[in-house]
């Protein structure tokens, strides 16, 4: 045990003397918050909702029938009581819900006025706006339908709601986004680098020679890694507290146990990397473009998955960063607790076990 703590304490060093890594371990991370956070704020289509019809009438199934054949919507759910609209959001799968009242029909021809109410998931901003003028847009070509008929007109009233981001602010969307990214992409790289280049200086062979378990290289080379990234998780948390107004809502101890979990997903994506690859190059090479993309594209940060083809959807299963990106939102802003996010950790917890597993027996063959 004297000889890991040795051993970390040498990685520490190292990490802390070279500027560039400490540049790229802090400065990435707060240069990307601030730029999402503040500079940037794409069609919607299939987007899963609930519906909930109390009144069951004539009117209410034409306007039920006409969002179904919509292509933005997709109908997940017709709920049967009031209490259902919370536990379907709760799930991080509807984007939606639109209710009827009870007379809907009735109030509709009689006092010429009816209302719908539409609670949208706004913890990303522009897709909840935009559905919300989707949906919005199909209530008055019905009403204009209505109208045609009768001399007097009739008024259906959407009553909108934004749950969880009432002011439709974007950090709510791209601070779970970033957080995601930048573990990802410093996690991964660091990692990968710091073990190849052991192998390019020659240091590797002599480590693996001495009194000192093989596994424990591994292992002190990415606790530095492990530390470093949960201060990172700290001053991402305390500039969006703080310098973006993005309070935390959930439990803060449940938010840094899952935060690990991933930073130890990609530390062994890393090492996987550093086994496969032999220079500090095609480490970095990979790590970017490898973990880069899939995380930006297919984790549901910049682009809805429901948006893409199929197989895009299906691919997008196999990127950490999206299980962490459902987490995240659902830690911080819409402050749910462990049995919301159960099935996403251990989709994490696996992906972590599978890159272990195989990072240790790749790594054995390779001694031999």
């Amino acid at each position: 045990m004297k000889q890991l703590f040795v051993f970390i304490k040498k990685e520490f060093a190292h990490v802390l003397r070279d500027r560039k890594t400490l540049l790229i371990l802090f400065g990435l991370p707060i240069v990307q918050i601030l730029i999402f956070g503040f500079a940037l704020t794409n069609e919607v289509k299939n987007s899963k909702i609930v519906i909930f019809d109390q009144a069951k009438d004539v009117s209410s199934l034409k306007l039920i029938s006409k969002i179904e054949t919509s292509r933005y919507f997709e109908i997940d759910k017709m709920l049967q009581h009031n209490q259902e609209v919370e536990e379907a959001f709760k799930t991080g799968k509807i984007k939606m819900a639109v209710i009827f009242p009870e007379n809907f029909n009735h109030d509709l021809l009689h006092t010429n006025k009816a209302t719908i109410q539409i609670i949208s998931d706004a913890t990303d901003p522009n897709t909840a706006t935009m559905l919300n003028n989707y949906v919005t847009a199909i209530i008055g070509d019905y009403q204009a339908q209505l109208n045609k008929n009768f001399e007097v007109p009739y008024r259906i009233v959407p009553e909108v709601k934004m749950l969880y981001n009432p002011q439709l602010k974007g950090v709510h969307n791209f601070v779970p986004g970033v957080m995601a990214m930048v573990l990802m992409l410093v996690c991964v790289m660091m990692t990968a680098i710091s073990i190849v280049r052991e192998k390019e200086t020659g240091t590797m062979e002599v480590l693996l020679v001495s009194p000192f378990k093989p596994l424990l290289v591994i292992v002190a080379k990415t606790i530095p890694y492990l530390i470093l990234s949960l201060m990172n998780i700290v001053i991402i948390l305390i500039l969006s507290v703080f310098v973006l107004e993005l309070p935390v809502n959930g439990n803060l101890f449940l938010l840094f146990a899952e935060s690990t979990l991933f930073i130890i997903t990609s530390l062994s994506l890393g090492m996987f990397i550093s086994i496969q690859t032999e220079t500090q190059q095609t480490a970095m090479l990979i790590s970017l473009v490898g973990m880069f993309l899939p995380t930006l594209l297919l984790s549901g940060f910049m682009f809805p998955i429901e948006n893409m083809p199929k197989p895009l959807q299906i691919v997008s299963n196999i990127v950490p960063a999206k299980w962490f990106y459902i987490i995240i939102k659902s830690i911080m802003i819409k402050g749910l607790g462990f049995a919301a996010i159960w099935k996403q950790t251990f989709i994490l917890a696996g992906i972590t076990t599978f890159f272990i597993l195989i990072s240790i027996k790749k790594f054995k063959i390779r001694l031999a």
